[in-house]
C-alpha cells in the first residue's frame, strides 16, 4: 500500500460520459477547485469503451445524449459506439480534462472524517495490485449503475452440454466469427434489438428468443429538423434548436404514455404492424403485457429490426427455455432451435456506487437506507454526490443538470466559507418509494441496493427535465433541509 495520500478538492469516480461531463463543468465553472478522476478501466468512455458487440449504439438521440456544451455534429441521430467513444475522448482532450484522469484505479472504499472535513478514498491499482489513497473535500460518484465485470446470466439447465459457443453480449470476443453461422440471441431488450439486424447481415440465420415481447419504436437515422435547419443555420444553432425540440418531444411522449397508456400502446403496435405487415403475429411477438414505460421502450433506427425479420434474415421466437442441448435449445413448447452460437443478451447486474463501501467517522453506512436529495446527494451523508441520469429520456440531460448543481453548491460553499454540506431528513416521517419506478428485470433485481426517494419535492427522483431544471438550476441552494457548516 502506498503511504502517500494525494489531495484534491473534488474527486470524481468514473471517466465515462458522466464523469468527463462533470469534470468539464468543474473546470469551467469552479476554476479554484482542483479535481481528479479515478477510472477503473484503462481508457476513457465507460460503457462506450466496455461494450463492443456488433452494432452497439445509443438508444437515445444524440442531440440530447451529447453534452450541451459540445454539439453533436455528426449526421447520425442514434450514434454508434465508436463515434460516441471518440466524442467523449475528444471532449476530455480539448479541455485538458484527460490530464486529470488516473486510469486503472478501482475505488473500493470511501471514509469520511468530520474532524478533517474530508473523504479518504482507497483505490486498487489494477495494473500493479497496489492500494493508493486520495483525500478530497467533495466526492462525486459518476460510475454508472451496473456491474462492469459481470452481466446478468440466468442459470440455464444443460448449458454445459451445448457443443457451440455461449457468449455474453457484455463481453463480446473481438475475434468471434459468426459469418454463415446459426445464431440464437436470448433476450429482447436494447442489446438484443441492436444485435439482431447487425448479425443478420452475415449469419446463416439469426433468432431472437424472448420470453415476452418489448415495445419497439422506430427512430430516423437523421433527424428531419436537423437536416432542414443545417441548410439555413450554422451547425451549432441547428444542434441547439434540435436539442430543445427533442427534449420537449421526449417529455411529451413520456407523459402521454403514463397518462394515456392505451394511446401510446396503440401507436407503437401500429408502427410494428405497418413495418411487418398485417399477416405477422404482432400480438404474440411485439405486444407486451405491460404499458409503455413501465419498462424502457427500445429504439431502432428506421425499422432495421423489422426489415431483417420481414426479409427473413432473422426471426423472433416467443417461448421459454426448457434446457440447452448439444446442438441448441429445447423450448417448453416442444420446439427446438439449432444453433452454432448462443448469445446471452440477458441484461445487467446493478451495482450502486461501483460497489464501494462507505463509512462516516468509523461507522459503516447502509446506502440502501438513505434518501436521495435533489436526485444528487444522500440523506445525512456529508459532501457526497451521485450522478444518475434519466431512464425515460437521455441520460446526459439530467447528468448535465446535476453537474451544474454541484458547481453551484461548490461556489456557494466557497463564498460562504462552508466546508460541509449535509442534507438532513427525518427518515421516520418520510414515505419511501423505490429509486426507480420501472418493472424491468435488471431494476427489480437490483433496487434493494439503492437508496430510496421520498414523498416531498426535495426528496423526489424526477424523470422530468423541466421539474429538475427548476429544482437544480432555479431553486436556491439554501433550503429547509441542507445543513451547511
Amino acid at each position: 500500500m502506498s503511504n502517500e495520500t494525494q489531495r484534491v478538492d473534488v474527486l470524481i469516480v468514473g471517466a465515462g460520459l458522466t464523469g468527463i461531463g462533470l469534470a468539464r463543468h468543474l473546470q469551467r465553472e469552479c476554476p479554484q477547485d482542483s479535481f481528479a478522476l479515478l477510472e477503473s478501466r484503462s481508457a476513457i468512455g465507460g460503457t462506450w469503451d466496455l461494450f463492443r458487440y456488433p452494432g452497439i449504439r445509443s438508444d437515445s438521440d444524440m442531440y440530447t445524449f451529447s453534452y450541451g456544451s459540445k454539439p453533436w455534429l455528426a449526421k447520425q441521430s442514434l450514434g454508434d459506439g465508436t463515434r460516441i467513444r471518440n466524442y467523449i475522448t475528444e471532449a476530455a482532450a480539448e479541455t485538458g480534462v484527460d490530464k486529470h484522469i488516473r486510469f486503472q484505479h478501482k475505488v473500493v472504499s470511501a471514509s469520511w472524517s468530520s474532524d478533517d472535513a474530508c473523504w479518504t478514498v482507497s483505490a486498487l491499482r489494477t495494473d500493479t495490485n497496489e492500494t493508493v489513497c486520495f483525500s478530497c473535500n467533495f466526492l462525486m460518484m459518476c460510475c454508472g449503475y451496473y456491474d462492469y465485470e459481470n452481466g446478468y446470466t440466468p442459470d440455464f439447465p444443460g448449458r454445459d452440454s451445448f457443443s457451440g459457443q455461449v457468449i455474453h453480449a457484455q463481453h463480446w470476443p473481438e475475434d468471434l466469427d459468426f459469418a454463415n453461422k446459426r445464431v440464437v440471441v436470448i433476450g429482447s431488450g436494447a442489446t438484443a434489438v441492436t444485435l439482431i439486424p447487425e448479425l443478420a447481415k452475415q449469419t446463416k440465420h439469426t433468432v431472437m428468443l424472448q420470453r415476452s415481447p418489448t415495445y419497439i419504436h422506430s427512430h430516423p437515422i437523421e433527424d428531419p429538423w436537423a437536416v432542414t435547419l443545417r441548410k439555413f443555420l450554422p451547425n451549432t444553432w441547428a444542434f441547439r434548436i434540435t436539442r430543445w425540440k427533442q427534449m420537449a418531444a421526449q417529455m411529451f411522449g413520456y407523459q402521454i404514455a403514463r397518462r394515456r397508456p392505451e394511446l401510446a400502446r396503440n401507436a407503437l403496435l401500429q408502427q410494428a404492424r405497418d413495418a411487418l405487415g398485417e399477416e405477422y403475429d404482432i400480438e404474440k411477438h411485439f405486444t407486451p403485457r405491460y404499458n409503455p414505460w413501465d419498462q424502457r421502450v427500445c429504439a431502432v433506427p428506421e425499422n432495421d429490426l423489422f426489415k431483417a425479420i420481414r426479409e427473413e434474415r432473422a426471426e423472433v421466437v416467443t417461448d421459454k427455455i426448457s434446457s440447452f442441448t448439444e446442438t441448441g435449445i429445447q423450448l417448453e413448447s416442444g420446439n427446438t432451435l439449432e444453433a452454432d452460437i448462443i448469445v446471452l443478451a440477458t441484461g445487467l447486474n446493478m451495482k450502486y456506487l461501483g460497489g464501494a463501501s462507505v463509512t462516516v467517522d468509523g461507522q459503516d453506512i447502509d446506502l440502501s437506507s438513505k434518501f436521495v436529495y435533489r436526485g444528487t446527494m444522500l440523506s445525512d451523508l456529508p459532501n457526497l454526490g451521485q450522478v444518475f441520469g434519466y431512464v425515460n429520456s437521455s441520460w446526459t440531460l439530467k447528468a448535465d443538470l446535476i453537474s451544474k448543481y454541484v458547481c453551484r453548491l461548490r461556489k456557494h460553499m466557497r463564498r460562504s466559507g462552508k466546508q460541509i454540506a449535509i442534507p438532513r431528513t427525518d427518515a421516520n416521517g418520510m414515505q419511501a418509494s423505490p429509486f426507480l419506478d420501472l418493472s424491468s428485470g435488471y431494476v427489480t433485481r437490483g433496487m434493494d441496493l439503492f437508496p430510496k426517494q421520498g414523498d416531498s419535492s426535495l426528496w423526489r427522483v424526477y424523470q422530468n427535465y423541466y421539474l429538475d431544471f427548476f429544482h437544480l438550476r432555479m431553486r436556491p441552494i439554501r433550503d429547509r433541509v441542507l445543513e451547511l457548516n
